[in-house]
């Protein structure tokens, strides 16, 4: 059974997910990594949830204020082993129920072009595309959707 927190960026177990999370995306971005990492701390993050499975922490997201009436959603994670059960659309789900608990109307998120799982994520679950967004205006390997919560 899927156990669902809310907590926040400080969490340890957020901690160790977001490291497997950033060591998946350095293999896929190769040498742009750097780029997108700067925009990805954790310290600053006050809205997180995580998934367990029998206590052990398998999938995490959240999400910063990105508009007075927006969430921006981040770094979504599911352990590869745990995948392609519904944990990652749980997540997200949550984090629209949350944003909309504090009375935000919108989620956006960026994602790489070189993560189709999360491009599918996000189709699936109502998202659609809109023109990339702040730091990644002009980044050829990002893509930015947005839906209303």
């Amino acid at each position: 059974m899927l156990r669902i927190l809310r907590t926040d960026g400080a969490n340890a177990d957020f901690i160790k997910l977001v490291k497997l999370l950033d060591a998946d995306l350095a293999t896929r971005d190769g040498r742009e990594h750097d780029f997108y990492a700067q925009f990805n701390k954790i310290d600053q993050l006050h809205h997180v949830v995580l998934a367990y499975e029998s206590d052990m922490p398998v999938g995490c997201g959240a999400m910063k204020v990105f508009e007075k009436d927006s969430m921006e959603i981040k770094r979504m994670y599911v352990l590869p082993e745990c995948r392609k059960k519904g944990i990652a659309a749980r997540v997200l789900l949550e984090l629209e129920q949350w944003a909309s608990e504090l009375f935000f109307n919108r989620c956006v998120l960026e994602t790489g072009k070189k993560q189709p799982e999360a491009i599918a994520l996000y189709m699936k679950n109502g998202y659609t595309t809109i023109a990339n967004y702040g730091q990644y205006i002009g980044v050829d390997n990002s893509v930015c959707f947005e839906k209303k919560v």
